[in-house]
């Protein structure tokens, strides 16, 4: 009986994760956060060496990478790495399309031509673009922590979603819970208990010049901090003009409070 309630019950989960991420530490939590660039610099070797074989990055422009916000390139390096992408141009004077190398102001190119080739070759389900999928998919906290997390500027929900999907492979589904054939059962998975997507990431599979550690448990961490970065390049310049702005608000009531009792101060009450 005791097994038949536990099927029951996973049959009569009405909605999805199964498991909620774990909720990590990020250099960009809080009011004071900030980007780790070395992390983001990992995150994006990831996404080049793992994620771009299947997703895109539309949103993203390579000039984005150097300067003021970015991920701490020079301008000429950002030129070198954007001359090794292919982009199809034009037309030309004779009105053909081309390809010539990328430069900074081109975005990150799709792997593929179009949505119809990319469902062919992901059997037919279409790689999501990953520029804004840090903003785009959070497992909710509930009520009462949602109005927490709107005082505490709390928006890390994107990355631990995105960490916990990548890290999430490998486990077994409770009892009562189908994966079809060809999808792979991940217990994070916002849509469902499965998904096309087989598992991304393994050891070693990406090696880093700055010693960090070449675990599945690293790349996802730097990978989801480099997706927050392309969905909110601007995040630190927000909180600290935010930042700012409160402290003028304070200041501002405060001397309007004592003007007000300066200028009343003599008028009988």
């Amino acid at each position: 009986m005791a097994a038949v309630d536990e099927e029951q019950e996973v049959h009569d989960v009405a909605h999805f994760p199964i498991d909620k991420p774990e909720l990590l530490n990020w250099s960009f939590a809080g009011v004071f956060g900030r980007y780790d660039q070395a992390q983001l610099q990992r995150g994006l070797q990831v996404y080049r060496e793992i994620c771009s074989s299947c997703h895109s990055l539309q949103y993203v422009a390579f000039r984005t990478l150097a300067g003021h916000g970015g991920l701490g390139y020079s301008e000429e390096q950002v030129k070198a790495l954007a001359a090794e992408y292919q982009i199809t141009a034009g037309p030309n004077d004779d009105g053909d399309m081309y390809e010539r190398p990328g430069i900074p102001s081109d975005h990150f190119p799709s792997p593929f031509p179009n949505p119809q080739a990319a469902a062919v070759a992901n059997g037919g389900a279409v790689p999501p673009d990953l520029s804004l999928m840090a903003k785009a998919r959070a497992v909710s906290r509930g009520p009462v922590w949602t109005i927490i997390d709107f005082f505490t500027q709390y928006q890390e929900a994107g990355p631990n979603y995105i960490h916990a999907l990548l890290t999430g492979y490998g486990q077994e589904p409770p009892p009562g819970v189908d994966v079809p054939e060809g999808t792979h059962y991940n217990p994070y998975f916002i849509a469902s208990a499965s998904l096309a997507m087989p598992p991304p990431l393994s050891d070693g599979a990406v090696t880093y010049s700055d010693g960090s550690p070449e675990t599945v448990d690293q790349y996802a961490r730097d990978v989801a901090a480099f997706l927050m970065w392309t969905a909110e390049p601007h995040l630190v310049e927000r909180k600290r003009l935010g930042f700012q702005v409160g402290i003028f608000l304070i200041v501002f009531a405060g001397l309007m409070y004592l003007t007000k009792k300066r200028v009343w101060s003599k008028e009988p009450h």
